[in-house]
């Protein structure tokens, strides 16, 4: 079969497309003829191996050689012990520890499998596991009357939990480069800044969900109304420290919650917002799709910044 792989950590061109075998399913575990893989900014981590914790599992180099962990696909064999799910099931899944989504063929364990809604595509189904689970965690809190602000709101994580913000009865303030404010006004966004001209910690909310993870915890605070609550997802390790030791003490001393979100995984968690998307509650933006022959492409347009919504790779 054809994969994409890669065997140093450094930019997309380390990448090439090379024949491998067919994996087989162990004890517990799938076979998925891949249809579809959506591209997280944990893929370009882990193919840079920056910030550090992309490295666990493999310090001079990747332990997994073929990225792509939100995949979706038909079962195409199954290992002993699994009992859920046949051969020809349409399926999906944050294939996180496993990954292999960027190839005709991928490896994950019955547990982080769900049934594919009918009414998604392959690719749309593709784009829900981890920026779902995020966005639904995230924006837990929102509600009438409640201020909550997305930084980072223009990416595939940022505009779901818009959506949900909205639909929750938030006033949203959504934050990202210039060209994609108009995508996040489209998807519901209220108020919507251009981060590079307009500080936007200068108001107050009383939900802050930081996918970028790009200003201090003390700028944070500032922005959080009495009894706000500020989530940051992602960042480098120095940042991620801060959130966890400053916020704590600032959050002791001030009741302005301010931490790191531990995101869960699994179906439980992705599910109920795919089942929003199935019933056009909540719109999927599709932005790209690319080949294997591109992937490299594809990782260096999330890298940069430029996904509005999400990108798919379909082999």
């Amino acid at each position: 079969m054809r994969a994409v792989v890669y065997d140093t950590y450094g930019p997309p061109d380390v990448l090439r497309v090379e024949d491998v075998p067919v994996p087989s399913p162990g004890a517990g575990q799938v076979r998925i003829k891949v249809a579809a893989t959506s591209l997280n900014l944990s893929d370009w981590e882990c193919l840079r191996g920056r910030p550090a914790y992309a490295r666990l599992g493999g310090w001079r180099s990747p332990a997994i050689r073929t990225l792509g962990s939100d995949i979706a696909g038909v079962v195409d064999e199954v290992g002993p012990g699994v009992t859920g799910f046949q051969p020809g099931d349409e399926v999906f899944c944050d294939n996180l520890n496993l990954k292999g989504g960027f190839a005709e063929y991928a490896i994950a364990a019955e547990k982080s499998l769900a049934r594919k809604p009918s009414a998604l595509t392959f690719a749309e189904a593709s784009t829900i596991p981890q920026a779902g689970a995020i966005a639904l965690q995230g924006t837990r809190g929102a509600g009438p009357g409640r201020r909550v602000l997305i930084n980072g709101g223009g990416g595939g994580s940022g505009s779901f939990a818009i959506q949900l913000a909205k639909q929750a009865g938030a006033h949203v303030t959504a934050v990202d480069n210039a060209g994609k404010l108009d995508f996040m006004r489209s998807v519901g966004a209220d108020e919507v800044i251009d981060y590079r001209t307009e500080d936007f910690t200068r108001a107050r909310y009383d939900l802050i969900l930081d996918l970028v993870a790009s200003r201090s915890v003390f700028a944070y605070h500032r922005a959080l109304l009495p009894g706000g609550r500020y989530y940051c997802v992602g960042g480098s390790v120095p940042t991620l420290l801060r959130v966890l030791i400053a916020g704590f003490v600032v959050g002791r001393t001030t009741g302005r919650r301010i931490s790191v979100l531990a995101v869960r995984l699994g179906p439980a968690h992705f599910e109920p917002l795919a089942e929003l998307c199935a019933a056009g509650e909540v719109a999927i933006n599709v932005e790209r799709k690319y080949g294997l022959d591109q992937v490299a492409e594809a990782l260096a347009h999330v890298g940069a910044g430029h996904a509005l919504g999400k990108v798919v790779v379909t082999p």
